[in-house]
């Protein structure tokens, strides 16, 4: 087993080695573009944003009851969704109109926080197979500078330098591509329903709209 590692390490680093000075901006890609994936994948978990006992206390709650109840769920389970709603129940003295926009404002804010990170993931596809282009220009040169040469081993540098900075690029644009617009989707889901939520929620709140909520506020 020791044998199999140290023959993979090797292995690896000879790959890395081969693929010249653009394998150094390729590694610190990939590594903040695994960080991203890793950090998003945990931070979009469905239980974090929106907490499903929140959503069945909206879904259960009558015009008129008590806000009490929610007010504390809120409180106990912090998320996008809680942030949402604790803006429409701060502003129910407000008018339906004033309180909808101003909840709408903090929906927006909590997407912009849901996508922190993505721009990483976007900028790594687009970077990632022009450095992986340029490495392979920059092999190309240098198996042609020495071709007259018929040193076998620069000819071999030059070709492992061009072919493996190209792998290097698309490993890492591939997969930030595809995280990226999974988290993309995700988010885009995630927001429709908590904004079903919380206009349930104004609708539960504001039975007349032209009339002020029947309950009191909830600071």
């Amino acid at each position: 087993m020791d044998l199999f590692f140290a023959s993979a390490f090797e292995s690896i680093s000879r790959f890395f080695i081969q693929g010249g000075i653009f394998m150094v901006p390729l590694t610190v890609l990939s590594v903040l573009a695994t960080t991203v994936i890793l950090l998003r994948a945990y931070a979009l978990r469905e239980a974090c944003v929106m907490p499903a006992i929140i959503e069945e206390e909206v879904h259960n709650l009558k015009p008129g009851d008590e806000l009490t109840a929610l007010d504390a769920l809120i409180h106990q389970h912090p998320s996008a969704l809680s942030r949402i709603l604790h803006t429409l129940l701060r502003h129910l003295s407000w008018p339906r109109t004033d309180n909808a926009e101003a909840v709408q404002t903090q929906a927006r804010h909590e997407t912009a926080r849901l996508e922190t990170g993505l721009v990483i993931l976007e900028i790594s596809t687009g970077i990632a197979p022009l450095l992986g282009l340029l490495g392979t220009l920059s092999g190309l040169v240098s198996l042609f500078a020495n071709i007259g040469s018929g040193d076998p081993v620069v000819i071999a540098r030059g070709i492992a330098e061009a072919l493996n900075t190209t792998i290097a690029g698309l490993c890492v644009a591939v997969p930030s591509l595809v995280a990226h617009n999974y988290f993309q989707r995700k988010i885009e889901v995630m927001s429709v329903e908590m904004e079903a939520v919380a206009t349930e929620l104004l609708g539960k709140c504001y039975p007349n709209p032209d009339q002020q909520p029947a309950i009191e506020t909830v600071e």
